[in-house]
Formats: C-alpha cells, structure tokens, sequence
C-alpha cells in the first residue's frame, strides 16, 4: 500500500489538493501535527472538492508517535536529496511504502534527514528555485511509484462508473 506523509503541513490549500490526489490514487494520507490549519477548514474543504468523504486519513501528535503506528519502507522528499525519485526502484519493495513530504517553509526536520541519506530523494529542477510545489510534488512522486508497480487497483482507462471508455466514440465523425 502507498502512504503519503505530510510533516507539519502549513497551507490547507496543498493539504486539501493532495486529499484529493490520495482519494485518486487509493493512498492513505498521514498528517503529522503541528498543522498550520485546522482540519474543518473551509479552504482545505474546496480543495478536496467533492472527494473528502472518501479521504483515508490519520492525525498524528508528532513524529514519534507516527512512527510509533506505522511500520514500512520509509521515502524522504529533500532538495538536499542525492538521487532523484526516479532513481529508487520501488517494485523491489515489498512492504508498504510511505511517501513522507516536509512542510512547505522548511521541509522535514534536518535530524531526520540525516538519519536516512540513502531514502532521501529530489525532484530535479533548475538552480533558479529551491523546490516546487507541495501538492506537484505529491501528485508527481506518488505517480511514478504507482507507475513502477503498474498502477495497482487504478483505472487506466474511463471507468464505466463515469463517462465509460467508449465516451469519446459518440463524437467520431462518419
């Protein structure tokens, strides 16, 4: 199973956009307090849209106690990442892979990083910016994972439960 971690997240406009994307690609999401919002925030609502009844979530005190509930392979996003996400093979993976992304002024705390150099990643960019957006990066890493493994338990194509594969047929010109 895909876990998304947030450390500390501060902007419920991001944390909202990234409930949405967990509801898309079935990961549970972890949020790590201290928040910079409250949870019944009317922001954080309009970002998940229609979808925040579907959002497999859990709060948690502080790292620690995250740590304490939660067993797994364990990935860090960090600009001072060595490797690039793309670098780590995740199918050879076999326990549940916890993507954990840090808050948006200052990432995840320093010590912690230290302490896993060879899970660390980056998402390359050029020298003009520092990092790119919190919910990008969760929607683009948390894809590629699912792109190694095939897109487990995901739609490739429009469920009929929607507009249905075949949507487009009726607009072919004869």
């Amino acid at each position: 199973m895909l876990h998304i971690v947030l450390f500390e997240p501060e902007i419920p406009q991001n944390t909202g956009n990234i409930m949405r994307t967990c509801v898309a690609i079935g990961a549970k999401l972890h949020l790590i307090e201290p928040l910079g919002f409250r949870l019944d925030e009317k922001r954080l609502k309009r970002s998940a849209l229609d979808y925040y009844e579907f959002i497999d979530y859990k709060v948690y005190e502080d790292y620690p106690s995250f740590l304490k509930e939660n067993k797994g392979q364990f990935f860090f996003l960090t600009r001072y990442g060595k490797k690039t996400y793309s670098d780590f093979n995740f199918k050879a993976v076999k326990e549940d892979i916890y993507l954990v992304f840090g808050k948006e002024s200052t990432g995840i705390e320093k010590h912690i990083l230290a302490s896993h150099l060879d899970r660390c990643f980056r998402i390359p960019t050029t020298d003009k910016v520092r990092s790119i957006n919190l919910s990008n990066c969760v929607a683009l890493v948390g894809y590629e994972v699912l792109r190694q493994l095939s897109f487990p338990n995901l739609f490739k194509s429009e469920p009929e439960t929607h507009k249905g594969k075949d949507f487009l047929d009726q607009f072919i010109d004869d």
